[in-house]
């Protein structure tokens, strides 16, 4: 469970660093690259201990699923509640899509 929270923590941080300047489109791009790179840094303050004490316990195919669907998770609420965006039938049909790859990632063969 520790490498999944870290993963939440890290996703957060990742979001606000690739899509929180959309908020602020007048900000100058050199400032809003910098900024992303400060965020980007606690991202990866959580991301590379997140795969480091997970990896083991789970292959590296499934740290990457395990990130991808955290972070699908986490980008469906900041799109909502940060950006104020809709949260379309069609976007959440293709995000289930992409949640079912975890039953093959995870699956033992």
């Amino acid at each position: 469970m520790t490498t999944v929270f870290l993963l939440i923590i890290s996703n957060i941080f990742m979001t606000f660093a690739w899509y929180g300047h959309l908020k602020y489109k007048s900000a100058p791009l050199l400032w809003v690259i910098l900024i992303s790179w400060l965020i980007a840094f606690f991202e990866y303050c959580f991301q590379v201990p997140a795969n480091r004490l997970g990896h083991g316990t789970f292959t590296a195919a499934q740290l990457k699923t395990l990130q991808e669907v955290i972070t699908l998770i986490v980008f469906c609420f900041f799109s909502v509640f940060y950006l104020k965006e809709e949260l379309r039938w069609n976007y959440l049909v293709g995000f289930a899509l992409m949640v079912g790859a975890v039953f093959f990632v995870f699956k033992k063969w």
